[in-house]
């Protein structure tokens, strides 16, 4: 089954590849928005036999397609956002080519191994383990130093360049001022309500499991009180709320939209490894647990 999704997301791509080159011609708007100034006829000598075709050989199942039209989509990824970034033309190009590339690595990794391997990239500090013993402070002390980390990372280091991309690109909506004003006051609202949930859920992951939320360091009882009473991942739904907030706040759809993404990603590759790694060294306590307690949504 992932393999089949793997050659339907080429087979799509390359019909929306196909779709896009009869466009580019036909409609000044699509080729405004996505190429600009580049010369059409010359991209097309390159995209269409290494992208539209090789997508659509791959998907039918040449493996050799799939080592061509992925590196290849990477490279034009790259173009294309140094090429927005410098002129500030073919935003809608380059965001387009974002997205092709990821699907295009999803893809390539589900043909080659019939699933995304995320333990690959859990070693390390974000390797599922659990924290060292320690007396007094100290699981508190560390997890609120990883949750300043990570606020500043995903909250400050990364939005930021979305939001200035987003507006040098051209892709920025216009919004009247009461609207955009009416937008920031909410996304403060969301961010403090949200911020408050990842303390709460932080400090008592901290005194009751006697661990913090990174992977590395994980509690070693099973935590059931506080927030956790009523949602499986409440430091979760604090992270991707507190980036929705400040999508709001900075006035970016793209910033909205990495919230979302990085939800969707988190809920689909990352859950499904903790939630083996916890009923593993809870048993079936952590079984009941998760029965009884739904990940996003409090029971009604």
């Amino acid at each position: 089954m992932p393999r089949a999704v793997g050659r339907l997301y080429f087979a799509v791509q390359g019909l929306a590849g196909a779709l896009w080159w009869i466009l580019v011609p036909t409609v000044p708007a699509v080729r405004h928005a996505t190429l600009d100034g580049l010369d059409p006829l010359w991209t097309a000598v390159l995209d269409l036999p290494l992208f539209v075709l090789a997508s659509a050989l791959a998907a039918v199942g040449r493996r050799w397609a799939v080592a061509v039209v992925t590196p290849w989509t990477l490279l034009v990824t790259l173009g294309m956002v140094g090429y927005a970034t410098v002129t500030g033309q073919a935003g809608a190009g380059a965001l387009a080519m974002i997205g092709a590339s990821a699907g295009s690595l999803g893809a390539a990794m589900l043909l080659r191994w019939g699933r995304i391997p995320v333990e690959r990239a859990m070693v390390g500090p974000v390797a599922f383990r659990p924290a060292r013993r320690t007396e007094g402070s100290a699981p508190l002390r560390a997890t609120l130093a990883q949750m300043l980390a990570f606020w500043a990372l995903f909250l400050l280091v990364i939005p930021a360049p979305i939001a200035c991309a987003e507006r040098r690109w051209g892709l920025s909506l216009a919004l009247p001022t009461t609207v955009a004003g009416g937008l920031s006051i909410a996304g403060i609202v969301l961010i403090v309500a949200a911020s408050t949930l990842g303390v709460w859920s932080a400090v008592t992951m901290a005194q009751l499991g006697r661990g913090t939320p990174l992977p590395g360091a994980m509690a070693h009882h099973l935590v059931i009180a506080g927030p956790y009473r009523w949602i499986r991942n409440p430091m979760a739904v604090a992270g991707i709320a507190q980036g929705a907030g400040m999508g709001l706040l900075l006035g970016s759809w793209l910033v909205l939209l990495y919230a979302v993404a990085g939800g969707v990603l988190w809920h689909v590759l990352v859950r499904p490894a903790e939630e083996r790694d916890l009923a593993e060294r809870f048993g079936q306590e952590y079984v009941r647990y998760r029965a009884r307690v739904r990940c996003w949504l409090p029971r009604g």
